[in-house]
């Protein structure tokens, strides 16, 4: 199991053993923070609690102040790890509701014989999952649990299903039948006498409805942004930024660059048909220049990321269908740093792309507006709609009680009542941030040995953005106004004025072009009737129009393709390193 996350932590690994107890605990660490202070497993002197973490807590040394005045003694330096073990010594659960940062830890009370587990509010660091038969099982990735001859590989169903529509899979389960997620802002209690396990949220997202005025709004998001930034620098290693020349990257660069700290940016390009209307490099340049900072930038052929498809997947955990220019650019800063900061998060924070404005002034009462939603929302954000999935695209024992629809409309009412644009932002920060976007960012960069930071979601800027009144932190037009005018004084107005962009694969002429053969192969009919999840004629209805030139179903089979290199890497071929 350790092994097969080698890549996540190289500079050193450990394991700590209980056999009376039938327990073992392992971990790779990525040193960071007091390299020589923070190897783990750490237990405590007595042989209480022993804990194996993954992540960074950037408020650690508020919190070894506060636990010093209480009388606690350390024995590292300077290692949030520690402060985590002394932490929960002292308060127990307690201690998550001050934690600042971005974690998962398992913690090990040989007393009470107990093991209790914790996942960060918004999901940043993966915590995977086994329950069954008086064996409990838990890991940073899919790979390592299924290293266990217990864990079956059998398929989810309902997950395959909703991966259609979502290019991703929503926790809390997962692409197999036997293995869940912890989900975001949850902790978990296992007691290794009974079996029993029990799962509790420890925090939630709220709204508050603070009507400020244009300039003291602008004041708070410059002057909470750059104490997130301060706060997730914390390190002992240098720091780079990943800059795209987006708003959101170079708000992290330009706070970054103002804190005094040395800068580094990287910046990736790509060539090939469509390049100028989503490169972004000239603008990174600029602001690379006018910040002072140490720039670096490549230009790479997209295609040359086909060659590392196989990788990619295997590295992602589950089926994906996105962002995997991203592979390129942690590859590229990994050369030379182990911390990267990124702009994740912005978008949710200050906008979400304007996805809830065909709702805005209507109420969505619960079971009444299903269909409205199913319509008005999922149908137009999503990548292929429940009628079509269950017509054409899976055989019929594949398609699930509840559709994609559905689930996300209850996750959408699953909270207190709030207004309708508040109520998507809370369910794509709690269904897509969380399950695709950090899913990607922390897979893609661990398997480089890079650790991301994602200062928009520090959770102290998060709650004070999120207090303010909708109408005051998202707008219809300008896209993302707030953050633009809070960063005025700081942007060059290229950057300010720029249009959203994102690094689009020209997916459609790839699959025609120089992945055509890869499609065939495995998508073809026989393939898919001996696995018997898609439909036999999936190829003839789909691939072969598409490769035809007939139709565009770019999305439909760039989807299936990807679960396709997933199934093979995980069940044909389970190697891939």
């Amino acid at each position: 199991m350790n092994a097969n996350i080698a890549h996540r932590g190289p500079d050193d690994s450990g394991v700590y053993e209980s056999p009376d107890d039938g327990l073992s605990l392992a971990m790779r660490r990525l040193a960071i923070i007091d390299m020589d202070g923070g190897r783990q497993p750490m237990t405590m002197e007595g042989g209480r609690y022993t804990i194996i973490f993954n992540g960074e807590i950037f408020n650690a040394p508020e919190l070894r102040r506060d636990l010093e005045a209480r009388g606690v003694e350390f024995s590292s330096d300077h290692s949030d790890t520690e402060i985590l073990l002394r932490s929960y010594a002292l308060d127990g659960e307690d201690m998550l509701r001050r934690l600042n940062g971005m974690f998962a830890f398992a913690i090990f009370d040989n007393l009470e014989k107990t093991l209790f587990c914790a996942r960060d509010r918004f999901g940043i660091k993966p915590f995977y999952y086994f329950a069954g038969g008086r064996r409990f099982a838990f890991a940073s990735e899919l790979k390592s649990l299924t290293a266990l001859p217990f864990v079956e590989r059998t398929l989810n169903p309902e997950s395959l299903y909703h991966y259609a529509s979502l290019m991703y899979v929503p926790g809390p389960a997962t692409i197999l039948a036997s293995v869940h997620k912890l989900p975001p802002a949850h902790s978990l209690r296992y007691d290794l006498k009974t079996g029993n396990l029990r799962i509790q949220r420890w925090w939630r997202l709220h709204f508050g409805n603070e009507r400020l005025k244009a300039e003291d709004a602008n004041a708070r998001v410059r002057s909470a942004l750059t104490k997130a930034v301060e706060r997730w620098t914390l390190s002992d290693v240098p720091i780079a930024c990943s800059l795209s020349g987006g708003l959101d990257s170079s708000a992290i660069a330009v706070l970054l660059a103002e804190s005094g700290r040395p800068l580094k940016t990287y910046s990736v390009g790509f060539t090939g048909p469509g390049e100028d209307s989503w490169n972004e490099l000239p603008l990174a340049r600029e602001l690379a220049q006018k910040l002072g900072a140490e720039h670096n930038e490549i230009v790479i052929d997209p295609e040359s990321l086909i060659a590392d498809l196989p990788k990619m997947t295997w590295h992602l955990d589950e089926p994906y269908g996105g962002g995997l220019p991203s592979w390129a650019v942690f590859k590229f800063m990994s050369e030379e740093v182990k911390v990267g900061l990124t702009g994740t998060g912005g978008d949710e924070i200050f906008g979400d792309y304007m996805r809830w404005r065909h709702y805005e002034g209507r109420t969505l009462p619960a079971v009444r507006t299903k269909a409205r939603f199913a319509r008005e929302y999922f149908e137009r954000h999503y990548y292929l709609s429940d009628a079509e999935k269950c017509q054409s695209v899976f055989q019929p024992h594949m398609i699930p009680e509840n559709n994609t629809s559905d689930f996300l409309y209850s996750m959408m009412n699953d909270a207190p009542p709030a207004s309708v644009r508040d109520r998507i932002t809370r369910m794509d920060m709690e269904t897509q941030l969380s399950e695709e976007f950090l899913l990607m960012t922390d897979r893609l960069s661990m398997a480089h040995s890079l650790e991301v930071r994602t200062p928009f979601l520090d959770h102290e800027f998060v709650e004070s953005m999120f207090s303010m009144a909708a109408a005051v932190r998202t707008r219809f037009r300008p896209y993302k106004q707030l953050l633009r005018e809070a960063m005025a004084p700081l942007l060059p107005k290229t950057i300010l004025d720029a249009p959203k962009k994102g690094f689009v694969m020209p997916l459609k002429l790839w699959l025609r072009g120089p992945l055509s053969e890869m499609t065939q192969d495995l998508l073809a009919p026989q393939r898919l009737s001996e696995q018997g999840f898609y439909r036999a004629d999936f190829h003839d209805r789909y691939v072969t129009p598409h490769l035809k030139g007939q139709a565009d179903n770019t999305n439909l089979i760039w989807g299936a393709l990807m679960f396709q290199l997933w199934y093979r890497g995980l069940q044909e071929r389970p190697q891939c390193t």
